[in-house]
């Protein structure tokens, strides 16, 4: 029986408080695909799930993170009908700033209720209940 080749990346629900105490998540804008999501990306062969989490965040975001807690990671079929695992953290900001790039035009903090009504898929929006839990905060988690 042929084994099915999977793609693995790696990505964080990156998130801070902003200067009134409220808790925000970090979307990006991928031009390529016309998409809201977290950032992730691939892995690079031999690297660590974590080590490619951070790298990704810093090389999609420019914000360098402590990873969390680990989240349940993200199965599907990708553009080329390849299977797809996303393995995701929460990550709190340590430092940086957000500068366009070649991946990433945009990128927005928003509520976890404006971030559910902005990603473009499903699966994305199901991590934020999770992430809410992983985070330890009293925010809206209707996503439970």
């Amino acid at each position: 029986m042929e084994r099915a080749y999977v793609v693995r990346a790696a990505g964080c629900l990156l998130w801070r408080r902003s200067s009134a105490g409220k808790l925000e998540l970090a979307l990006v804008y991928r031009p390529k695909w016309a998409d809201w999501s977290w950032p992730k990306g691939k892995l690079k062969r031999g690297e660590a799930l974590e080590a490619a989490a951070h790298r990704e965040v810093l090389e999609e975001t420019g914000y360098t993170c402590r990873l969390g807690t680990r989240l349940p990671s993200s199965r599907y079929t990708d553009h080329l009908g390849r299977l797809k695992e996303v393995s995701y953290w929460v990550a709190d900001v340590t430092g940086g700033a957000f500068e366009p790039n070649d991946e990433v035009s945009d990128l927005v903090w928003l509520t976890p209720d404006e971030a559910r009504e902005r990603l473009t898929q499903e699966r994305d929006r199901e991590l934020i209940a999770a992430a809410l839990i992983a985070i330890g905060t009293d925010e809206d988690a209707r996503g439970l």
